[in-house]
């Protein structure tokens, strides 16, 4: 049987999902975080199908969205859009610590994924945290400075009228810099991470990620097997079945659930 509970940690409501039997269990980790304009509820057939296999799953909220809603809509919510991603950076190691606190993840064995900004915030996670040991970025965007500056050039098109000076865009552009993993793919040090993107997305564009993956082909060459991009002719902005279950399967291999005797139950007294 597989748990949902919903539950709110450091005033982060998320969703967390794992099979019944091992509930009090130390498991391999999986942070997922969900699109823009969307919900933590939207992507629970992921973390159904994650905690089948054996993994804990957690499905945060990001800030401005689902339970956390504050009235924006619209131009203002897009405008807010790096905040919320900077924000669900920070807010997925204040979960990740939680866990670990209370016993119940593997520490060796923790993933992040996310669709489309979920995406994006993963690209963003693997600048800063070391723990991450493998992760997915399905309709995700690497390169942070260019697509901030594609969506106010596409905001100036449609009339809206950017609330920024020249000195505030560029302080924006140097604080995502330190999260665009393009500039500093390095970071990655060959951790495994993989693609999945539509070739006819109109939101978040296919073409620059691609670009991003055939860079860091070459710093994979001892290990090209942990490096994997799937392109999917047919597809716009909507994940394919294909791209889910791919998604569990890298988790699978790469995040060690089956071996039980890895898992120490947790102690029967937490706070």
């Amino acid at each position: 049987m597989i748990l949902v509970e919903n539950k709110i940690v450091s005033g982060i409501p998320l969703l967390h999902v794992a099979q019944k039997e091992k509930i009090n269990k130390r498991l391999p980790l999986v942070l997922f975080v969900h699109g823009f304009e969307s919900a933590k509820e939207n992507n629970l057939h992921y973390a159904y199908l994650l905690a089948d296999k054996g993994f804990r799953v957690v499905l945060p909220e990001a800030i401005h969205h689902g339970e956390r809603q504050s009235g924006l809509s619209g131009k203002k919510l897009h405008l807010r859009f790096w905040e919320i991603v900077l924000r669900t950076i920070h807010e997925l190691e204040v979960l990740k610590d939680y866990f670990e606190n209370k016993d119940l993840v593997d520490s060796n064995n923790i993933g992040v994924a996310g669709t489309s900004m979920g995406g994006i915030v993963t690209f963003g996670a693997l600048t800063k945290y070391p723990w991450i040991k493998a992760s997915v970025s399905l309709m995700g965007m690497p390169s942070y400075v260019k697509y901030a500056k594609m969506q106010l050039e596409h905001l100036s098109q449609n009339g809206v009228s950017v609330p920024f000076n020249d000195d505030e865009l560029q302080g924006l552009f140097e604080q995502l810099s330190v999260f665009d993993i393009s500039k500093n793919p390095e970071v990655l040090n060959e951790r495994p991470l993989l693609f999945w993107h539509g070739q006819k997305d109109p939101i978040v564009p296919y073409s620059l990620t691609y670009q991003f993956y055939e860079t860091i082909r070459p710093k994979y060459s001892n290990s090209p097997e942990k490096l994997q991009f799937i392109s999917d002719e047919k597809a716009d902005h909507k994940v394919s079945r294909l791209g889910v279950l791919k998604l569990v399967e890298w988790f699978e291999k790469y995040l060690n659930p089956s071996n039980d005797m890895m898992y120490v139950t947790s102690v029967n007294n937490r706070t």
